[in-house]
């Protein structure tokens, strides 16, 4: 039997320790929100007729939670599955942004694409924060390591929650679970709006705030679209004039 190479034994044994602090980043208030949150999701997902199975199938591979409580409410409305599934990528566009961001972060020497692709899926607001906030401290060569303990850790601890939650659905008060669901788009607000490196960032999610209550009661269906679109170009119209103004001064 021939040994391992000591040195790559040593590389082998800090991807682990780096993946389990990814692992350990994940037991954090964030990930415990977002867990709450899920088990209000469990429950709903039992009051729209799905299975254990469909329920927790779900949880892994949409991820994103705002993307499955539009399928699901697509399927208790009987949308056709062309219309949900349109429905589901329009909502999960806006995660685009953050997998551009994070995916040169991740990169290192020597990584491959498909490690990106499948670490890309992992990609949601709970642990895009959690990543960006960490990841600079983290040496380059075991980021990749870093985000799957995260990611992953986060995905499976969720499905056993909806498994378990799922079985125990019908003693929870309804008022309780529909709390639990709501906690999830707070703390998105709030970790965003601390997360924002721009100032054009708070001033999109100040118009979003305002203009969406306005726009579901006239445009119910395209309110979060047109909202999305008036509050980024607005902003992104606010950062070009403030950065040519900067330049014509200097």
């Amino acid at each position: 039997m021939i040994d391992a190479p000591e040195n790559q034994t040593n590389i082998d044994a800090s991807h682990f320790g780096w993946y389990r602090r990814g692992v350990r980043a994940s037991f954090s208030v964030p990930g415990l929100i977002l867990t709450s949150a899920f088990i209000g999701f469990a429950g709903l997902a039992r009051e729209a007729g799905l299975s254990l199975v469909e329920a927790v199938f779900m949880t892994g591979m949409v991820w994103a939670l705002p993307a499955k409580v539009v399928l699901i409410g697509a399927i208790m409305s009987g949308t056709s599955l062309a219309a949900a599934a349109f429905a589901v990528a329009l909502s999960s566009v806006r995660l685009m942004p953050m997998v551009v961001a994070l995916a040169p972060e991740l990169r290192g020497p020597g990584t491959r694409p498909w490690v990106l692709y499948l670490l890309s899926h992992f990609v949601a607001v709970t642990s895009w924060v959690i990543a960006m906030e960490k990841i600079g401290a983290v040496p380059r060569e075991m980021r990749t390591s870093y985000y799957l303990g995260l990611g992953s850790t986060l995905v499976v601890a969720n499905m056993l929650v909806v498994a378990v939650v799922y079985a125990v659905a019908p003693s929870l008060p309804p008022a309780a679970s529909a709390g639990l669901l709501l906690l999830t788009p707070i703390y998105f607000l709030t970790s965003l709006w601390g997360s924002a490196r721009e100032r054009a960032s708070h001033i999109a999610m100040v118009i979003g705030l305002l203009l969406g209550p306005a726009l579901h009661m006239a445009i119910p269906g395209f309110d979060l679209l047109v909202t999305g679109l008036i509050g980024g170009f607005a902003a992104y119209g606010w950062h070009r004039l403030r950065f040519t103004g900067k330049q014509s001064r200097s």
